[in-house]
């Protein structure tokens, strides 16, 4: 054999880029099993010539190479490489290796190949196929191959080269290995028979967890019997898929991968044309949907076993047809198993929140049971929802069994969720989370409306419960504001900032606001709110922020939702005062009686505006631009006209002290100070008789000569007991600057004609012309309370006829100027009453003033219309009963402002 064929070795020419292969008398190739060697042996006289192209061989080293790669896959010697360089045929040189030296041309000759024996041939390619043989065996038994790999593949080529039917025969050789191997060689066996007869409940997961390891094991082997019979893979078996079947009724082969997968897949599951799946295939799918209920009902188990088990299926292409819909069958169970077990149970996990319903009704359990529910589906929803991208379910049965179970869980207790009771017990208790829950799920369903009637039933119950508390009604407002906000922030964290919520609050709240059933308790026709709104105001500007409870300072998520709606966001003083006054407004934009508001407000502004007891005056300016922009320029012409009045009586003192200056006119040292304010545009206030100290009285006569000198025909009425002045006291250890109003200056100055320095009750009455509650008031402000000033003889902090009272020489305190509060009378029922009548007149003339002014320009009209018309012009200063505007049609009916004529109003001039 070494020696049957000559070898042969290539140059490079200096044209043409071609090779010839020389041959050699000295040594022969081996047989080759190509068909190359074939077809020479079948034509010994054709000439066969080799054109290779190898430029190494112009190296003048003794290196050898291998003749050719059938030598080379057969394991013979290798063919020496002739040495070429003394030629004198023109070539590419390298320079730097050392030439021979010119010998003159040598004469080359070209021989034919010899023709071999086919002996030889089918002996390599018997031996390669029994080399095959012996490899699948030794992988399918996990040992070493005797042969290397690329032996091994070689072989393949070799044998696949030989012609398309040995292919054929190769293909389906691996076939029938891998198929005898996975069937009966005891890759499967034993599942098999363990499915036939039967595995026991509770045993599928072990057994599913050995079909993985076997298919982990096969799929390895798999592997790398491809790798082996990679060249039969890509060329025969391609073309042969690409081309389809050759014959009817004939086989296609596969590919070696999908090869394994099919056996692999048809041994398990059966058919692909079959129904139900194979023993083995029930078995797994059983123990997958276990496994999938104990990650349910428990959360453990072998995640990453049902993630493998769900892409083998996938793999196999039975996902669809097996496991699908399975899985959405045993789902829609468990769903439903779920339900009734949170639905209808007893309360078992009772939150720290949740301990005041025990003590609000026997619907307590219900709420809990109701707010457990939400949580837990809630809750379950988003578990599965991640269970099922962990375990590599598709996106589309994912969809399918959440629209189930939001079909099953909430759709089916819709009823339940939205149940009236239970969900107003959840809004008392403030309950955001559990709110929360119930809004998520019933918008997976579109049902997120039917919170809506106990949403708006929860607020107008709580609002007509806090307007009828007459026994708080100093916190009405306060409470009020505090709903509102509770409110607020339920839509703003459960609902979610539906817009169907906000309206349902803004309805709710006008219309327990404005019901009149509401009110009925307090005795008046008009708005008792408008009233309340309006203190409430007057106590944020004369105290500021510390007057508020904590519960309505703003948080951080407040001020962003200022911000966002374009209100003030700071978190300065100034600014919470603003937003503050901006939600009192809000409540009094529910309001339908503005002119309540309008006379209470207008009441106290006048009293902060001439005691100055205004926190701010910016705020009082800013609480106009906001009632003028609310309400238009007519509602606040009154309430600007003051702060004119104000501006107008500084200038007027400007110029009677100048007067005073020019005319050498100084008396006493008292240094006054006068408002004058004009009647139409300030409120009515009582007039308190006082007897002043001669020096304020030349003072106060001097001006009011100046004034009705300068302004003929006007008069001027003195309101003493809005005045305040400041005195100077001298104490045994300091002297102190006292902020008092002119009724306390009055009794104080007193003390300095005083004889003994005691003076009785009957004395100041006489001396003061002060009676009853307005002398008690005072001397109680300067004798018993915080500051005092004054030492009431004896001790208590009630002031009777009885008592006498000196100057308090010990008095100290750290600060210079000290204001002593005057004690304010709350307001009488009677003077409540009476602003509340006097609005309501005002109204009727309002009503009077409309109707007259819509027939005067309609002249003719109907009852309906003229009511509508009256009711749209009348509306923004106060709501009109229509029974009202026909009372005041009849009144001027009978003044003959109008006159009926067929059914309709006529308009006299």
């Amino acid at each position: 054999m070494p020696n049957q064929q000559p070898s042969s070795s290539s140059f490079s020419s200096p044209t043409g880029g071609l090779s010839f292969s020389a041959a050699s008398p000295s040594r022969r190739r081996p047989p080759s099993p190509s068909p190359i060697s074939n077809a020479s042996e079948s034509n010994p006289k054709r000439v066969r010539s080799e054109y290779t192209f190898s430029p190494s061989i112009l190296s003048n080293s003794s290196t050898k190479t291998a003749a050719t790669m059938s030598a080379k896959m057969q394991g013979k010697r290798p063919v020496e490489v002739i040495d070429l360089t003394h030629l004198s045929t023109p070539m590419s040189i390298n320079h730097n290796i050392p030439m021979q030296p010119h010998l003159g041309p040598r004469k080359l000759v070209i021989k034919n190949l010899r023709p071999v024996k086919s002996a030889g041939v089918d002996d390599y390619y018997a031996r390669t196929r029994t080399e095959l043989e012996e490899a699948l065996t030794a992988i399918f038994e996990d040992r070493p191959t005797a042969q290397p790999l690329e032996r091994l593949y070689r072989g393949v080529e070799d044998l696949c080269r030989k012609g398309p039917e040995e292919s054929r025969a190769l293909g389906e050789r691996v076939r029938a290995r891998l198929e005898g191997w996975v069937v009966s060689e005891g890759m499967l066996g034993q599942l098999i028979a363990e499915a036939n007869a039967g595995v026991r409940s509770g045993e599928e997961q072990g057994f599913l967890t050995r079909v993985m390891d076997k298919w982990k094991r096969w799929n390895i082997k798999v592997v790398l019997i491809r790798r082996v019979f990679s060249y039969l893979d890509r060329s025969y078996l391609l073309v042969a898929r690409g081309q389809g079947k050759e014959a009817q009724g004939q086989q296609q082969l596969q590919g070696i991968n999908d090869m394994g997968i099919g056996l692999f897949r048809r041994v398990v599951f059966g058919s692909r044309k079959g129904d139900t799946p194979a023993a083995v295939g029930e078995v797994m799918l059983r123990g997958l949907c276990k496994m999938i209920e104990i990650f349910r009902w428990e959360d453990k188990g072998d995640y990453l076993l049902v993630k493998e088990t769900i892409g083998l299926l996938k793999l196999f292409q039975v996902y669809n047809k097996f496991f699908e819909g399975r899985f959405l069958r045993e789902s829609h169970e468990f769903c439903e198993q779920y339900a009734k077990k949170w639905a209808y149970s007893e309360p078992k996990y009772l939150r720290e929140d949740h301990e005041q319903f025990k003590h609000q009704g026997e619907d307590w359990s219900q709420a809990i049971g109701l707010s457990e529910y939400a949580s837990k589906v809630e809750s379950l929803l988003m578990y599965e929802g991640e269970r099922c991208s962990l375990f590599n379910i598709d996106s589309t049965t994912k969809n399918l069994f959440l629209l189930d179970a939001y079909k099953v869980l909430i759709e089916q207790y819709a009823d339940l969720l939205t149940t009236s009771g239970s969900v107003i017990r959840l809004l008392e208790v403030n309950d955001v989370k559990s709110i929360w829950s119930l809004w998520r799920l019933l918008t997976y369903r579109g049902l997120e409306t039917r919170l809506k009637a106990p949403w708006e039933e929860y607020i107008r119950k709580t609002g007509a419960a806090i307007i009828a508390d007459t026994a708080r009604g100093d916190e009405m407002v306060i409470r009020l504001l505090e709903l509102r906000r509770a409110c607020d922030k339920m839509i703003r964290d459960a609902f979610e900032k539906a817009d169907v919520f906000v309206y349902a609050l803004r309805e709710s709240f006008g219309h327990f606001i404005n019901d009149k059933k509401n009110t009925a308790a307090w005795g008046t026709n008009t708005s008792k709110v408008g009233e309340l709104i309006a203190k409430y105001i007057d106590m944020l500007l004369r105290g500021g922020l510390k007057t508020l409870p904590k519960s309505l300072l703003s948080d951080l998520k407040d001020r962003a939702n200022d911000e966002a709606s374009g209100l003030a966001a700071t978190g300065d003083e100034d600014a919470e005062l603003d937003r503050q006054l901006d939600h009192a407004l809000e409540l009094f934009r529910f309001i339908e009686g503005k002119d309540v508001f309008e006379a209470f407000y207008k009441k106290d502004l006048a009293r902060r505006l001439l005691l100055g007891r205004s926190a701010s005056q910016d705020a009082e300016m800013s609480m106009i631009s906001k009632l003028k922009s609310e309400c238009g320029s007519s509602f606040t012409h009154n309430l600007e006209q003051m702060f004119k009045d104000q501006e107008l009586a500084r200038d007027e003192m400007k110029s009677y002290k100048n007067w005073l200056a020019a005319n050498n006119r100084q008396i006493g040292g008292i240094d006054l100070s006068v408002n004058i304010l004009s009647q139409a545009a300030w409120p009515n206030f009582p007039d308190a008789k006082i007897a002043l100290p001669k020096e304020v009285w030349e003072q106060i006569s001097s001006f009011e000569n100046y004034y009705k000198t300068k302004h003929t025909g006007r008069k001027i009425t003195w309101k003493h007991n809005l005045a305040h002045c400041v005195i100077k006291a001298r104490f045994d250890r300091s002297t102190k600057e006292l902020l008092v109003s002119a009724l306390q200056a009055a009794v104080l100055l007193l003390f300095n004609t005083a004889e003994t320095g005691i003076l009785a009750y009957e004395q100041i009455s006489q001396a003061t012309l002060l009676q009853g509650a307005e002398l008690d008031r005072t001397l109680q402000s300067l004798a018993c309370g915080k500051t005092r000033v004054l030492t009431k003889h004896p001790k208590g902090r009630d002031v009777s006829r009885t008592d006498t009272f000196s100057v308090n020489g010990a008095f100290t305190d750290p600060k210079f100027k000290i204001k002593i509060n005057t004690i304010q009378l709350k307001e009488t029922k009677e003077e409540n009453k009476a602003t509340h009548e006097r609005v309501a007149a005002d109204r009727q003339f309002e009503t009077q003033a409309a109707i007259v002014r819509i027939m005067k320009s309609r002249k003719v009209l109907g009852h309906a219309q003229l009511v509508a018309e009256v009711i749209n012009q009348t509306k923004a200063r106060g709501a009109v009963d229509p029974a009202d505007i026909k009372a005041n049609i009849e009144k001027l009916i009978e003044k003959d402002y109008l006159d009926r004529e067929d059914g309709n109003y006529v308009y006299q001039a």
